[in-house]
């Protein structure tokens, strides 16, 4: 057993976790992640700047790859990562969610999870 250091608490000092933001995601056959919509840009968090392709294959305002069709404003996901599941508080509030670690067009990194009891999807960390 590790003794009390008597160190006082200092709540300064402690970092909040960035909060879960609803995304839009397009899955796979297998119900892997395809397609992301929600995410941003991976420096600014302005997705506005992903804008319909006029057909011709242009790029965007500082090179980016313009998106098509229905595909406004959604990013491909290069690379599937790490996939968990977390159950817990069964006997409060149940939480149920599958979390997806994916490397998205432009080169973010990204955990989404899935909501399982709702099926909506989550940005949990840039």
């Amino acid at each position: 057993m590790v003794s009390h250091s008597r160190a006082p608490v200092r709540v300064d000092r402690l970092r909040s976790l960035n909060l879960p933001r609803r995304v839009v995601v397009e899955v796979d056959g297998r119900g892997f992640p395809c397609l992301v919509k929600g995410v941003g840009d991976v420096t600014t968090g302005d997705e506005g700047r992903w804008q319909a392709m006029t057909g011709d294959g242009v790029t965007g305002d500082e090179g980016r790859r313009r998106m098509t069709g229905r595909d406004v404003g959604f990013r491909q996901v290069e690379a599937i990562g790490e996939v968990w599941r977390v159950d817990d508080e069964w006997w409060r509030r149940p939480i149920a969610r599958r979390y997806v670690e994916v490397l998205v067009e432009g080169g973010a990194h990204v955990t989404l999870y899935e909501d399982l009891t709702t099926g909506e999807w989550f940005v949990q960390r840039i």
